[in-house]
């Protein structure tokens, strides 16, 4: 008879872990423990590598993972996936990369919020209410000149509905 044993990377693959009990987490854990546990959980919601931590910090990487996961590290770190790509764009010059993988870590970049959401942007022009909005003077002097407006080439930006509205929501 087969036995299925259960994958060990289970939850990264969708499942959800079971609820850890804090005050038998906090009593084991070494990092809990640790006078540096701010800058190890810093640092590893700022996507710095967990065998980095434990290496600096003097913890095992499991250990670093048990504790992201008690704490609820991995969600933050998630949001955080802004960190990741600052890091990938900040190495481009001390590092061979090709000019794809930087553009692409660029545009990701430019794509995520502060929330950590991808946010998709679409700009269209409905050339009908442009025009409609011309004056007759605005619409002949397009018609002769293909001169437009000035208030047709003013740049537009985001509406505050479409951005954060410059607030860090963090």
């Amino acid at each position: 008879m087969k036995t299925t044993r259960k994958k060990p990377n289970a939850q990264r693959e969708g499942e959800s872990r079971q609820p850890v009990s804090q005050g038998r987490h906090e009593a084991r854990c070494l990092i809990c423990a640790h006078k540096e546990r701010e800058e190890i959980e810093q640092s590893f919601v700022a996507w710095v590598s967990p065998a980095k931590i434990a290496e600096e910090h003097g913890v095992s990487r499991d250990g670093v993972y048990r504790h992201a996961h008690a704490f609820g590290l991995m969600e933050k770190r998630r949001r955080n996936v802004r960190a990741a790509l600052e890091r990938i764009i900040e190495k481009a010059g001390e590092v061979e990369v090709n000019a794809a993988s930087v553009v692409a870590a660029v545009s990701a970049y430019a794509r995520i919020n502060s929330r950590g959401e991808w946010v998709e942007r679409a700009e269209t022009v409905n050339l009908t209410e442009l025009f409609q909005r011309m004056t007759s003077s605005e619409l002949e002097a397009y018609a002769k000149t293909g001169t437009l407006p000035d208030w047709f080439q003013a740049p537009t930006g985001a509406t505050p509905n479409d951005s954060d509205g410059g607030k860090d929501v963090s």
